[in-house]
């Protein structure tokens, strides 16, 4: 898509949903201390799969590293959207020796932690790690698992949806039922409409292949579409906006990558930010600074909330953003 418009907001948002965690250190080793030739350390990256808030997480991660300036060997693995190919990376890693893992979304991340218990787990674009069963708690995770978060401002964005589009009364929420950090949302979501006195219906798929036949299947029966940050969704979030801007739908998005792709305007985190605050608490586990089950889990703060709108989109559907710069 052209015409991308993205300008930074600073919004009141809940100490709960975007509060600035403290990150909590104390002195420890890292994971089995089997680095690369010419490396102090190795760190293996499991991504779950392609997708641009993905990826840009995963070079904020990098960023992160080489700023430390630490000798780090990173092994960069992609699992496809495969749950069983994540596995067979994170038994891998394991096997391997690496000094620690960066898992990128939740699915890479319970197969990271369910592959070992010792080894040091970075995850980041998860949303809730102790309701996905990674830590006890997100404040003391008591595990070896800790990272960044990227809950999404869920009631902001629809408040901004309604701001926008007035007339809309009854809304589509799009996800993957298979993704635990989605499920988390739409809950959320769902609160927040029934709070705007606004009617929803359910639209999910089980993987990439039903995107076309469910969102077209919302047609005539929504006044737009909603998805959150959902990773089946945002693979497909091109394939979305096409059938959208065919049929006049209106497509909310959760994050920035998603909107550029196909949607019409969303309130989203910077995923590349949030891979570099992961990165900076991976370097400090390497260091022996700080343990994961002592860490917070690190959340953005809301000045760091960016307002992205697809004019191209928006003109194609007739909609008037001017809204948004108020």
């Amino acid at each position: 898509m052209k015409d991308i418009t993205i300008s930074r907001r600073s919004l009141l948002v809940s100490a709960g949903l975007l509060a600035l965690a403290p990150l909590a250190g104390c002195g420890g080793n890292s994971g089995s201390g089997s680095a690369a030739a010419g490396s102090d350390y190795t760190v293996g990256v499991l991504q779950l799969t392609e997708h641009s808030a993905l990826d840009a997480a995963n070079d904020g991660f990098v960023k992160a590293i080489k700023k430390s300036g630490l000798k780090v060997k990173i092994d960069q693995k992609n699992a496809q959207n495969d749950q069983s190919t994540c596995k067979s990376i994170a038994d891998k890693f394991v096997g391997d020796g690496v000094d620690l893992i960066y898992a990128i979304a939740t699915p890479a991340a319970q197969a990271a932690a369910g592959a070992t218990a010792d080894i040091p787990v970075v995850g980041c674009a998860i949303t809730d790690y102790a309701a996905s069963g990674l830590v006890q708690d997100n404040d003391k995770p008591g595990t070896n698992v800790t990272g960044a978060s990227d809950l999404t401002p869920v009631a902001e964005q629809l408040e901004m949806m309604q701001k926008v589009l007035p007339d809309v009364k009854k809304v589509g929420l799009l996800y993957c039922t298979a993704e635990s950090n989605s499920d988390v949302q739409i809950k959320a979501a769902k609160k927040e409409l029934d709070k705007l006195g606004l009617d929803y219906t359910d639209f999910t798929v089980s993987s990439s292949n039903e995107i076309q036949s469910v969102v077209e299947s919302a047609v005539g029966k929504v006044d737009a579409l909603y998805s959150p940050t959902d990773n089946t969704i945002a693979a497909g979030a091109s394939q979305v906006g096409q059938i959208c801007k065919e049929n006049k739908l209106p497509f909310v998005t959760g994050e920035e990558g998603m909107c550029k792709a196909g949607g019409v305007f969303t309130l989203s985190i910077n995923y590349e930010d949030l891979g570099y605050a992961a990165g900076e608490m991976a370097v400090k586990i390497l260091k022996g600074e700080a343990k994961p089950e002592d860490m917070a889990i690190k959340h953005l703060s809301s000045k760091d909330l960016v307002v992205v709108k697809n004019d191209e989109m928006a003109e194609a559907l007739g909609i008037d953003l001017s809204a948004l710069d108020e």
